[in-house]
């Protein structure tokens, strides 16, 4: 699933070019999880705003007099976003085309667990509902670790699926959760609530030096991601103990274990993360 890192990747390989950019028109394949919610028509003649990223979902507002609003999209378990030139026939799992004078930005979802879908704003329904149960950004600089601390407290769930979750902080996914656990020496089967203040810092601080180097490495291609330009990531090469049990911990030796954790592989070093 393209995570937190791979989304940002994918806005920044178009976001430039496309800001500014006048709709010619919308091309749609099979329907997603979601209707569209407006007639592609709507679309055409309007100029493309800076797209955002909140979490994993990419917002492209679109400047035009009626209807006023613009689009959020996710990527889903296996979507991807490529930006080309000029636009071709759409192929049996490209869902949504936006074509524009600039070039055209094309949704890829094999498994159509994605989304593309039509909001006045993005403080507004539908958007907003999307959007409510979303934690804190990761790099937001008045989020402090005295917050994440608190936010933490009360919580019986393990560290691991709590950070997965995204209520708290967004961005720890799969692969990123178990890095970041290691580098701040924390069991992924630790309870949420008896963190104390100093590992909630240093949990923080870890998640985002992970989130920081993915995105340094373009992300991570464990199956088929790739960058709105075709770009492969690189982070998994990187990885400590991800993926890579019965093998050495690159900071002790141990060999690295596996657990399961809400139908999720987690992996940790029992030396380097004791309970």
């Amino acid at each position: 699933m393209p995570e937190l890192p791979e989304v940002e990747i994918t806005r920044q390989g178009f976001a430039q070019a496309l800001e500014g950019a006048t709709v010619q028109g919308v091309r749609l394949g099979k329907p997603l999880r979601w209707p569209l919610g407006v007639q592609p028509a709507a679309f055409q003649g309007a100029r493309l705003g800076a797209t955002l990223r909140r979490g994993k979902y990419l917002w492209l507002p679109l400047d035009r007099p009626e209807p006023r609003g613009g689009v959020l999209l996710h990527l889903g378990m296996s979507g991807s976003l490529a930006f080309e030139p000029a636009p071709g026939k759409l192929q049996p799992h490209q869902h949504f085309q936006l074509v524009t004078d600039r070039g055209t930005l094309t949704l890829t979802d094999p498994r159509r667990f994605g989304a593309v879908v039509w909001s006045p704003a993005l403080d507004v329904d539908p958007a907003a509902r999307l959007l409510a149960r979303l934690g804190v950004e990761p790099f937001d600089e008045s989020f402090t670790s005295t917050q994440f601390h608190a936010a933490l407290r009360g919580r019986r769930q393990a560290i691991k699926p709590v950070l997965l979750g995204g209520e708290v902080i967004v961005g720890a996914g799969n692969i990123y959760a178990c890095e970041a656990l290691w580098q701040a020496g924390i069991h992924p089967e630790a309870p949420s609530g008896r963190l104390s203040r100093v590992r909630a810092e240093r949990l923080l601080t870890a998640l985002r030096s992970v989130l920081r180097a993915a995105l340094e490495a373009g992300g991570s291609t464990l199956r088929d991601f790739s960058s709105s330009l075709g770009a492969i990531g690189r982070y998994q090469t990187l990885v400590a103990v991800y993926g890579r049990e019965g093998q050495p911990c690159p900071a002790c030796g141990q060999a690295v274990r596996r657990l399961v954790q809400g139908q999720r592989s987690t992996f940790y070093c029992p030396k380097c993360q004791p309970r």
